[in-house]
């Protein structure tokens, strides 16, 4: 049996690496493909070694470009990857252009297909993401997912209910794995921070960096929280580029409470996350990472598709008025903010029954299993 993992950007190296963890233990043949579509060289060496991530079997080196020329890069990449190297079952995760274009790519190949973090929706289909998300649902034979409102989801669309398993959450497998490791980094004092004592941002989502009138908001609302705390900004490459386009990069790396620094490594930037006060963002997965560490989360989104982070969790929705921000802070800082509890699952094991679910069938022969759900309560 050949299972073949893809990991495209950064959030799919933590949500890939349990699961090469659990393949490993299961003595399971598996290879690596990582697409490039996250085209920092650096950046990603450091992912690989910070998660004790095997280095790739294959690397499609497809870079950067508008959506179309990177799904179609990729999918070029993949299928040669596929004619060299036959799987038996491709397993893709979360929402990225590779995620979407890995599974047409299998799927027209007749080879099976898991999507590790299926259902999630936010009904915005001016995301991407969103585009992705439903598309790969519909070609996958196993639905893995992190949270009950994903089923209900998967189940309005016309998804079989055998077909989808409530398995948890693998980004929380790393978090958990990693913690430890995290809280011993050197980062907080380098940039002379208190635990506690300061707001984490990070914001890249075009809707808040692409035009000039969305980007001077997103510097407003990063002003609101910075003017009541101080706040670590470790920018995203396409934010920066676009602040830098429209004349404001200057103005925020000029602002004494606000401090602006390059991407962070996975361990460093969960040790930020881990001891601050909080944590405002437009990033999905730190939704979760926040919820699974009990730290505050404001969103600056209309919409999200993980509302397990709000029903259990510690993120609130602000919408995207710079006011409303300064508010929710000043809410956060008088310890009026929600108190959060793990959602079900989370637990660091969700890795392991994914492949419980999926060794046996793919060895079976049997891409779409048998008619009775393998779920979790």
């Amino acid at each position: 049996m050949q299972l073949t993992f893809v990991a495209g950007a950064r959030p799919n190296f933590m949500k890939v690496a349990p699961l090469l963890i659990a393949a490993r233990r299961l003595r399971l043949a598996c290879r690596l493909v990582h697409t490039g579509q996250h085209y920092d060289e650096q950046m990603s060496e450091r992912f690989f070694d910070e998660l004790e991530l095997p280095r790739p079997d294959a690397h499609l080196g497809v870079g950067s470009g508008t959506h179309a020329a990177q799904t179609a890069r990729v999918m070029a990449g993949f299928d040669d990857e596929l004619e060299r190297h036959p799987a038996d079952a491709v397993v893709v995760v979360g929402d990225v252009n590779s995620t979407l274009a890995c599974a047409l790519v299998a799927a027209k190949r007749e080879v099976a297909i898991a999507h590790v973090e299926a259902g999630l929706r936010s009904g915005d289909r001016r995301m991407p993401e969103e585009i992705n998300r439903v598309l790969t649902d519909r070609l996958a034979d196993w639905l893995f997912t992190t949270e009950r409102s994903a089923e209900e989801n998967l189940l309005a669309e016309g998804i079989p209910r055998w077909r989808i398993h409530f398995v948890g959450n693998v980004m929380i497998d790393t978090l958990l794995r990693h913690r430890q490791r995290a809280l011993g980094r050197s980062v907080l004092a380098e940039l002379g921070l208190a635990p506690g004592d300061y707001a984490l941002c990070t914001l890249h989502r075009p809707s808040n960096v692409d035009t000039r009138d969305d980007a001077r908001n997103t510097v407003e609302a990063l002003r609101e929280v910075a003017a009541r705390l101080m706040t670590v900004v470790p920018l995203h490459p396409r934010t920066q580029a676009r602040l830098r386009e429209f004349g404001l990069l200057a103005a925020l790396e000029s602002s004494k409470r606000l401090l602006v620094t390059d991407p962070k490594g996975y361990l460093d930037f969960l040790a930020l996350m881990s001891q601050a006060r909080l944590v405002f963002t437009d990033s999905g997965g730190i939704q979760e990472e926040t919820t699974a560490l009990g730290v505050p989360c404001l969103t600056f989104r209309e919409n999200t598709e993980r509302p397990v982070t709000i029903t259990h969790g510690t993120n609130q929705l602000l919408g995207v008025d710079p006011g409303r921000t300064g508010r929710a802070v000043d809410e956060v800082l008088a310890g009026r903010d929600p108190d959060g509890r793990i959602p079900p699952l989370w637990d660091g094991r969700a890795a392991e029954r994914i492949l419980e679910i999926l060794a046996p069938a793919v060895a079976s022969g049997a891409p779409t299993g048998c008619e009775t759900q393998t779920a979790v309560a």
